[in-house]
């Protein structure tokens, strides 16, 4: 059985992690360790890496840090990796200008967030899309994420904006399985899922796949998920995806968000304020969880 996502555009691949910035303990950008990390995600079966994302603690670094951040995991992952840089704000000049210094820096994409805090309307929403697209060379991938930004990319949005040739995806995190289902029905853009919990449902109706959190720690069972389904097992993807829920909820449904969780786990130095680093309780569940992931009988893994 083929899967339906096999016919799918998949720009960036399938399996993208959301990656985190690592610091050093006094909390400077640690370009090292940024491209030692991203190396090892690759290794593990990651097929791109997004960087200055939620995840990446975006608010809290600067334009310089973000640039620099690009330049070491391009070089350190080369040619053939997918790095699409965050560039969003809630100034439209400032993410044009992102969007050259990523482009510049060496991203392969962008990744745009809805303008967050102004709540501009629709039509403001998709000017504001346009005017990046226009600005750079790179593909986009929008980010739908209204629980953080306070805006919804509506799907009729959407529908529009995918006639613009830049615009190639979209990162979804509406928890709005219909409303991606139509737009995957009616145009030619990969849909990634940006919730943990929807990576294979959405993947079951034609999405490309994932950007994760998660995947910071777990690529390998995050990646086994989607091969399983593209192989023809839905029962064993939905075993294997059975099997990840317990860390997902801790990681990302807990309270706390998931740069921390993801940070508890990893030798990735501090979070930056105004965040906190998880508590000894917290993070005691964390390996729990995450060794109990580790321990379980799955499915033998395509990537050994």
């Amino acid at each position: 059985m083929t899967s339906p996502a096999a016919s799918r555009p998949r720009p960036f691949g399938s399996a993208l992690c959301a990656m985190i910035t690592p610091f050093t303990a006094d909390g400077a950008l640690d370009p090292d360790a940024a491209a030692r990390h991203a190396s090892a995600l690759v290794a593990d079966g990651c097929d791109g890496l997004v960087l200055s994302g939620t995840t990446g603690e975006s608010p809290t670094t600067s334009d310089a840090e973000k640039v620099t951040l690009v330049r070491a995991v391009r070089e350190a992952v080369g040619p053939g990796v997918p790095v699409i840089a965050g560039i969003g704000t809630s100034d439209t000049r400032h993410t044009v200008e992102l969007a050259r210094q990523a482009e510049r820096a060496g991203a392969d994409g962008l990744l745009v967030v809805t303008p967050y805090y102004s709540r501009p309307p629709q039509a403001a929403v998709e000017a504001h899309f346009r005017r990046v697209a226009d600005a750079a060379g790179l593909p986009l991938m929008l980010y739908d994420i209204p629980g953080r930004t306070g805006t919804r990319i509506e799907p009729e949005t959407v529908l529009r904006l995918a006639e613009h040739p830049r615009v190639v995806a979209v990162k979804d995190c509406s928890q709005d399985l219909l409303g991606a289902t139509k737009v995957i029905a009616a145009t030619s853009l990969a849909y990634y899922s940006g919730c943990e919990e929807l990576n294979l449902p959405l993947y079951a109706v034609g999405g490309a796949g994932y950007v994760s959190t998660v995947a910071n720690v777990a690529p390998r069972a995050l990646r086994a998920v989607l091969d399983a389904f593209d192989a023809g097992d839905t029962a064993g993807a939905a075993r294997l995806n059975g099997l990840l829920a317990p860390l997902v909820e801790l990681m990302m449904a807990s309270g706390l968000p998931g740069t921390v969780t993801a940070k508890a786990l990893l030798d990735a130095g501090p979070v930056r304020e105004p965040l906190q680093p998880a508590g000894r309780e917290a993070s005691d569940g964390l390996r729990r969880a995450y060794g109990e992931l580790l321990a379980a009988p799955r499915l033998p893994d395509p990537l050994t």
